[in-house]
């Protein structure tokens, strides 16, 4: 399973996981955090700003950072996942989508549905699904699946969700 949660909600996550690894997704003015009190076996944090195309002073995700997450999710092994952002919307579900895309390759529809059952105020990074599906060779079946389940449903922060790392599901 891959955990989703936002940054308000990250304390009472974490506690209910024993042994996970975790995705950090923040803006690069966010204050650094002192993770140490976190019983995580990895962590990877990238900064960049949740924005869905180029703006002047402002760092965009890239095709790196995307890679990184992708990676993230390869070396996770048995382990659970735990990603998070701000609000627990954009960004985290957005490498939430990729990861579970990368692992299952024809399954985008199938994914993109599940997130919206799971989570309905998700609204996936739109550049993040782009630059994922570029870099899995997905020909646009990632980001017309994300454009499939719309805008989510209008939040200033998202509940905490999980998705599955394996499909189909029963």
């Amino acid at each position: 399973m891959i955990h989703i949660s936002s940054l308000s909600a990250l304390r009472s996550e974490t506690a209910r996981l024993q042994s996970y690894d975790l995705l950090t997704l923040l803006s690069p003015d966010h204050p650094e955090t002192d993770w140490s009190g976190l019983a995580c076996q990895r962590h990877v944090r990238l900064a960049f700003h949740d924005i869905v195309e180029i703006r002047p002073g402002l760092t965009a995700p890239d095709r790196q950072m995307m890679q990184t997450i992708l990676d993230f999710g390869r070396e996770s092994g048995q382990r659970p996942m735990l990603i998070h952002c701000w609000a627990g919307i954009s960004r985290s579900s957005a490498a939430a989508f990729a990861i579970a895309c990368d692992h299952n390759p024809g399954f985008e529809h199938n994914i993109a549905m599940e997130l919206r059952r799971r989570a309905p105020s998700a609204t996936p990074n739109r550049l993040m699904v782009a630059l994922a599906d570029d870099l899995l060779q997905r020909q646009g079946r990632m980001t017309n699946a994300i454009e499939a389940i719309g805008r989510g449903a209008e939040a200033a922060e998202g509940e905490p969700y999980q998705l599955p790392l394996r499909y189909p599901i029963g």
